[in-house]
């Protein structure tokens, strides 16, 4: 597989800009998004996360009608694998990180690395699960592969990404309903460059009905 060029200063410049512009529906969206998953113990995790990144693909594409609040809970319609996703490999990074924390001297830090390691290689998974339908497993190898060829610049991009996304953790947690939708955006913007538009297959069934539309129009009276 080519190897991907990462624009740091682009994909980051981009993203804080796509944020500025819709500060008040991303930050409200952020909000329900995380008291959902938290008072669902995680469960809603994976669909409210499928709904923010359907509203900031929605918002890098300018669709038309322009993504709204409600968006968000279309994530449902993604719920097993973006369930699958969040859950599956939160719990195996879990376990993974305790296991290395235990290495005497370098535990700490050689699980904190496992982390930024585990998001380089899955940043798209998800995005591929909303923007293309990809079940939870071919998502997943999928981001896989498309980081792997180049990736410590994407472990860079991994790392400064997560740390813009955790600063609002500082404000007792509160701020980070700030601070996860900047890095929503820039990650969208980041994949969006990466894996380009929709899926082929898509676009050329979307064609294919607005032809037999325009057919059936010419053919009525």
């Amino acid at each position: 597989m080519d190897e991907v060029e990462v624009k740091f200063g682009e994909w980051i410049e981009k993203g804080f800009n796509l944020y500025k512009e819709n500060f008040g529906i991303l930050v409200l969206a952020s909000l329900i998004a995380v008291v959902l998953s938290m008072v669902t113990v995680g469960v809603l995790a994976g669909p409210m996360f499928a709904g923010v990144i359907l509203i900031t693909l929605g918002l890098v594409d300018k669709k038309e009608p322009k993504p709204e609040v409600g968006t968000l809970f279309k994530g449902f319609e993604y719920f097993l694998d973006s369930f699958l996703f969040v859950i599956l490999w939160g719990v195996a990074l879990f376990v993974v990180s305790i296991v290395v924390g235990l290495v005497p001297c370098i535990g700490q830090l050689a699980s904190i690395f496992v982390v930024f390691v585990a998001h380089a290689l899955l940043m798209f998974g998800l995005f591929l699960i909303v923007d293309r339908r990809k079940e939870f497993w071919p998502a997943s190898v999928e981001s896989f592969n498309k980081v792997k060829p180049n990736f410590w610049p994407f472990l860079g991009f991994s790392v400064v990404s997560n740390i813009i996304g955790s600063i609002g953790a500082i404000a007792c947690g509160i701020g980070v309903i700030f601070t996860l939708p900047i890095q929503a955006c820039i990650l969208t913007v980041a994949y969006r460059d990466v894996f380009g538009g929709s899926e082929p297959e898509v676009s050329a069934e979307k064609e294919l009905d607005e032809g037999e539309n325009k057919d059936i129009e010419t053919s009525q009276p």
